[in-house]
């Protein structure tokens, strides 16, 4: 547990507590100042836990799950401390683009520069006033560009403490991994804050199914943690993949996908029908391994070796119980 008294933005925020604060990161063309939005709910002396969403800024659904977790929930019986970031890429938020103005990627620029660009300033000012004041945290994120995610975990399991984490927040499907070189999870857990990623759904949308599994997901770690009464509701199967790979496209055209987010995948089986504009020339893909589809393509536009289907791989066991949960969906979880 941090120490007290905590503060951010130069702001002591006391125990039974709850602060709207905003983190300056820069100015703006017209030297106004650019801040982070930052909500700090504290409760009785516990552990802190940061929740952090749209590190790509047209990333929304992790807007919508804190948004829910904030106005639907009853912190009174509290526990330690929660820091909520609904919003971390202000700029790419306004300009609904996934970077900032200049052009970098946030989630490679972990854990910024004092004196550095604009979005290393903006990693910088996150990092030391929020995830270094946190004991645990949990990113927020959809699919990238015209992808779609089925709602899945991504952690390092080669962290006992990551891998608890991510099992605690109930998601059926927790993939390995320990996130791209200057990300943010990756930079918390060297910094020592066990931190997992919620991937679910796609940019630039609020999909109401993504939000709620999130909702109950981070409420789920919140009681695992003993930060709030009750016990974590476990999901009906929980899947860890250890592989996961992508199949790509072959030739271009217009695409016809054949397949469900979500949905087991046999070997042979039929992804998706490539045509040209008269709706000849067909060319069918088809799956070279067997797994649960992961992630979609949403552009019915292809060239040939643009990712279409991103393909968790799985034991026969695991595959027969992912058959046996399908038909519930997303109402299983």
């Amino acid at each position: 547990m941090k120490r007290e008294p905590l503060t951010f933005a130069g702001t002591p925020v006391p125990l039974g507590s709850t602060a709207e604060l905003r983190l300056k990161v820069a100015e703006s063309y017209a030297a106004e100042p650019v801040t982070v939005p930052v909500t700090v709910v504290r409760g009785a002396p516990g552990p802190t836990l940061f929740v952090t969403a749209t590190v790509h800024g047209d990333e929304l659904n992790g807007v919508g799950i804190l948004r829910g977790l904030l106005d639907g929930t009853d912190f009174s019986g509290l526990k330690g401390t929660l820091i909520a970031v609904p919003v971390v890429n202000v700029p790419g938020f306004l300009n609904q683009d996934r970077r900032l103005p200049d052009r970098r990627d946030l989630n490679r620029s972990f854990p910024g520069s004092r004196k550095g660009s604009l979005t290393s300033r903006l990693a910088d000012v996150l990092f030391r006033e929020v995830i270094r004041k946190s004991d645990f945290g949990l990113d927020l994120h959809t699919a990238g560009g015209e992808r779609t995610n089925y709602p899945q975990l991504r952690a390092d399991f080669a962290h006992p403490a990551v891998a608890e984490l991510a099992g605690a927040f109930g998601c059926p499907l927790i993939v390995a991994g320990a996130g791209p070189e200057g990300s943010l999870r990756r930079t918390a857990v060297a910094a020592g804050v066990p931190t997992v990623v919620y991937e679910a759904g796609s940019a630039r949308r609020l999909e109401r199914p993504f939000i709620e599994v999130g909702v109950r997901g981070v409420l789920n770690v919140l009681r695992h943690l003993r930060m709030m009464p009750g016990e974590p509701a476990d999901p009906p199967l929980r899947l860890w993949i250890e592989r996961t790979r992508w199949i790509r496209s072959r030739k271009g055209g217009i695409l016809d996908l054949k397949v469900d987010l979500g949905a087991p995948l046999s070997r042979g089986q039929e992804i998706s029908v490539h045509s040209n504009p008269f709706g000849r020339e067909r060319s069918v893909l088809k799956a070279p391994c067997a797994g649960i589809v992961l992630g979609l393509t949403q552009l019915p536009l292809v060239h040939p070796g643009d990712a279409i289907c991103h393909v968790a791989l799985v034991e026969r066991g695991e595959m027969d119980a992912w058959r046996a949960y399908w038909p519930d969906n997303l109402e299983g979880q």
